[in-house]
């Protein structure tokens, strides 16, 4: 059933109040794009014990389905007698691990004994879901799905967006399944943390052959894996998208790829990097998709200055004729065009922000609302893209919010492709003033083209920013 409607092209995708990470976009037998992911609804903790679907024909109006699968609906969640199948393999720590495990030693943390003892408290825990994928086979839809207490299953629907119903559990153990069709009709299943595993997948879709199993299909020493399995083929080779560790953090998208779905796979580089979106930013979890003549990549992005509150977001990709996904930046504008004249810009669809302003979060009123805040001495904030043309010529910016303080406005011109886009030149505007987060500033004459908005603040009192006005 319906939840609600939205119409939007730009990021973050959904409405504001709305949370889905992990996402999986599936383009399935009616044209439509579904995406699957988490539903992150708590301040405590990654994800909740609910998932909820999203389809688009269009890229604009956005359907979002009523609860698709709630975990309490799960029996052998948390259940002390249900088959375990454990996860990280504590007795062979990966090198991340091993720092974290060295770091939080240091604060007098034991992160293995806070892993084992949150295990033993799993009876009392909510039954949390983690990242799903789905697939349409034989007439029916395949959702798999992982609990917080390392089991993973899978449910059917005769619709896309679900109610799906009798789970049963696989037998495996870790997070983040993924689900991949090859053209010959096999079914292949993915699935790991730290080190990535995968099977084939019986006739059935529920079932497979343990003794199958391919351990280490790609690892963090070789690939900078670290989770969030995801597989596409694309003109005959198989791409392994994954959180990666790249740049030091499960920030980045990163990818694989091989001449066959059970490897080997060759580390090929990063997709995108989301650790500029919030000063918490942790992890990343996404997939690429065709839809509609053009390839994807699906993200998502941490705001209220924490790791959750994770936020759905798209950006173009390209497939070189090479094979390989050049790295593509972070944008306010997402699947839609760049910001024009007369165009607002909100404050929460920032896409980048340093020295520790972040998208807030205000639930004290009836109306849940984000914006631009914790704007501190010497933070900026990066908005991407706006165009400047004969057509459309930018006369300056309007900012509504609260406080006072001064605001450096830049303008950084690329050279028009937004796809690993080069830089050209940056363009100091001027400052100004505000008071009461309201201000305006008129552009000098500047060449016509497509600027990335960077604003840097100084001496803030209290300064939030709701929007900005193009005109």
């Amino acid at each position: 059933m319906l939840m609600q409607t939205f119409r939007n092209c730009n990021n973050p995708i959904l409405p504001i109040d709305i949370h889905v990470p992990d996402s999986e976009g599936h383009v399935m037998p009616d044209g439509r794009l579904y995406i699957y992911g988490s539903f992150d609804n708590r301040d405590d903790v990654f994800c909740s014990e609910e998932y909820h679907v999203v389809s688009t024909a269009d890229l604009v109006d956005w359907s979002i389905f009523d609860k698709a699968l709630d975990g309490n609906d799960i029996p052998w969640l948390n259940e002390p007698s249900a088959p375990h199948y454990p996860g990280i393999d504590w007795s062979n720590p990966t090198p991340f691990i091993q720092k974290m495990i060295e770091r939080d030693r240091k604060n007098g943390i034991d992160i293995k004994k806070k892993f084992e003892e949150e295990a033993r408290k799993s009876t009392r825990a909510p039954k949390l879901l983690f990242a799903p994928d789905c697939i349409f086979s034989k007439g029916r839809y395949y959702l798999y799905f992982c609990g917080a207490d390392d089991s993973e299953g899978v449910a059917v629907s005769d619709d896309p967006q679900g109610p799906f119903t009798e789970p049963v559990q696989l037998p495996c153990g870790g997070i983040d399944p993924a689900v991949f069709i090859d053209d010959d009709g096999q079914a292949y299943y993915y699935w790991g943390q730290l080190f990535s595993h995968g099977v084939k997948l019986n006739s059935d879709m529920c079932s497979f052959d343990r003794s199958e199993i391919r351990d280490n299909l790609i690892t963090e020493e070789e690939h900078y894996f670290h989770e969030g399995s995801s597989m596409r083929k694309i003109g005959g080779k198989y791409y392994y998208v994954y959180a990666c560790i790249t740049y030091g953090k499960p920030t980045s998208l990163g990818y694989a790829m091989s001449d066959s779905p059970m490897g080997s796979f060759q580390y090929k580089g990063v997709i995108i990097n989301n650790e500029a979106c919030d000063p918490a930013s942790w992890n990343n979890h996404g997939s690429i998709e065709y839809f509609n003549g053009q390839w994807y990549v699906l993200y998502h992005r941490a705001s209220g200055g924490v790791q959750q509150h994770r936020r759905l977001c798209m950006e173009k990709i390209e497939i070189l004729s090479d094979g390989s996904i050049p790295e593509v930046k972070m944008t306010s504008q997402g699947v839609g065009k760049p910001f024009v004249r007369d165009d607002v810009i909100m404050g929460y669809q920032v896409c980048e922000v340093h020295g520790g302003c972040f998208v807030e979060r205000d639930t004290s009123g009836t109306v849940y609302k984000e914006y631009l805040g914790n704007i501190i001495e010497g933070c900026s904030a990066v908005f991407r893209y706006i165009s400047h043309t004969a057509e459309r010529p930018l006369l300056g910016i309007r900012i509504t919010g609260a406080g006072s303080g001064t605001i450096i406005v830049y303008l950084t011109c690329f050279d028009g492709n937004q796809l690993n886009a080069k830089e050209l030149r940056v363009v100091e505007v001027g400052e100004f003033s505000i008071r009461d987060g309201n201000g305006t500033l008129m552009f000098p004459d500047f060449e016509f083209g497509e600027y990335e908005l960077t604003l840097k603040f100084i001496n803030s009192e209290g300064m939030m920013i709701d929007q900005i006005e193009l005109y």
